[in-house]
């Protein structure tokens, strides 16, 4: 089988680097609400880390394996899909295994003799790609995730700097992934039947805050929830709704992305709320809708999110996001400080903004907090 070549990703390589990235996270969501985006979504992201393609695939027990990727690179998804090529494959089960929280390559996790025999590998190879990276996303609905994109045999393995590249655009690809997950990949029909199908308690806004429709789930939060007169809607959590409605002031302007931790309650876990732009065709799908609020329980696990995810998930700089994550895996201050090479006085500063920024008032809990956000971010 003759390899594929590849296509031209000049427009945009040649935009800047921060231009990229926002036009990337404009694509991301705007896919999530329409499928067949997603190749142009996955694409831009392959520009961005010089890669040959990128594909989603949604694993469940309970489904059979759904997949979606860019069209050059459609042939090799048929033959990843084709027979037992999918489940004789020791990568994509040792990825399903580990379930990844931030971006890695797989030959890192395999043996040269487990490469050699492994189907997607040779498969891959014949079409002229290699050296995968891989991330993977756990939904509530208990589906898993995995983000994975590949390079040409000839531009050899990925550095670590696309890595991180591909990491900064991680916590997109999982809220987005929220969306995509329930609705299998497929585009949405109506504004109803996406809060329906998406399984999880949402709403939708107009750009002025205005509530258009929500779906039983939310509305049965009225804990969480609170009306307001003009037809809003506030976050019964004080702090979380300053932030709150921050979020939906920015967004008017300038299409925020913001996910908000709610503290936990005697009769209720904490939670996370997202807020999510709706523009281009994710906008006509909700006939003129701006703003998605979706909402995730916390899931308590023992794995630390990267820098790169929590920075994205609560909004930390990315100092503040270093010492969270030595934070969190149970230094002091102190050490922390002498860890990532800046003063105790700096450390604590950059910890009393990161309580304001989460929600926690003491160390103990915003350790909790973010080992249990690795499943959202």
């Amino acid at each position: 089988m003759d390899a594929v070549a590849s296509p031209r990703k000049m427009p945009m390589l040649e935009m800047p680097r921060d231009a990229q990235a926002f036009a990337i996270v404009d694509r991301i969501y705007e896919a999530a609400f329409a499928a067949e985006l997603w190749p142009d979504a996955l694409e831009a992201a392959s520009a961005l880390s010089h890669s040959a393609g990128g594909a989603i695939f949604l694993v469940s027990d309970h489904l059979p394996v759904r997949a979606i990727g860019e069209a050059h690179l459609q042939p090799l998804l048929d033959e990843f899909m084709m027979g037992d090529n999918w489940t004789l494959s020791e990568s994509v089960q040792r990825m399903c295994s580990m379930q990844p929280a931030s971006f890695v390559r797989i030959d890192d996790f395999m043996t040269g003799e487990e490469i050699g025999r492994d189907p997607i590998y040779a498969c891959s190879r014949t079409f002229g790609v290699g050296s995968p990276v891989c991330t993977s996303i756990s939904m509530p609905s208990g589906e898993l995730a995995l983000f994975v994109f590949q390079r040409w045999l000839r531009d050899g393995k990925y550095d670590q700097a696309a890595i991180d590249l591909l990491n900064g655009l991680r916590p997109h690809f999982a809220r987005a992934g929220l969306v995509a997950g329930r609705l299998g990949l497929e585009r949405a029909g109506t504004a109803v039947s996406i809060l329906r199908d998406i399984g999880l308690p949402a709403a939708i806004m107009s750009g002025s805050g205005s509530v258009l429709t929500a779906n039983r789930l939310l509305e049965d939060m009225a804990d969480v929830f609170l009306p307001l007169a003009d037809g809003g809607m506030a976050l019964a959590d004080e702090p979380a709704n300053a932030l709150f409605q921050q979020a939906i002031t920015q967004n008017r302007d300038n299409r925020v992305v913001r996910s908000i931790p709610v503290a936990a309650t005697r009769g209720r876990p904490a939670l996370i709320v997202h807020v999510l732009p709706l523009h281009r065709a994710a906008h006509d799908v909700f006939s003129g809708a701006d703003i998605l609020v979706a909402t995730t329980a916390v899931d308590i696990g023992a794995t630390v999110p990267s820098p790169g995810i929590l920075s994205g998930l609560f909004d930390l700089t990315r100092a503040e996001a270093r010492l969270a994550t030595e934070l969190a895996y149970g230094r002091s201050v102190q050490e922390a400080a002498m860890e990532i090479g800046i003063s105790i006085k700096s450390a604590r500063t950059y910890l009393e903004r990161i309580f304001r920024k989460t929600e926690t008032g003491r160390q103990s809990q915003l350790v909790a907090l973010l080992k249990s956000a690795r499943t959202f971010s």
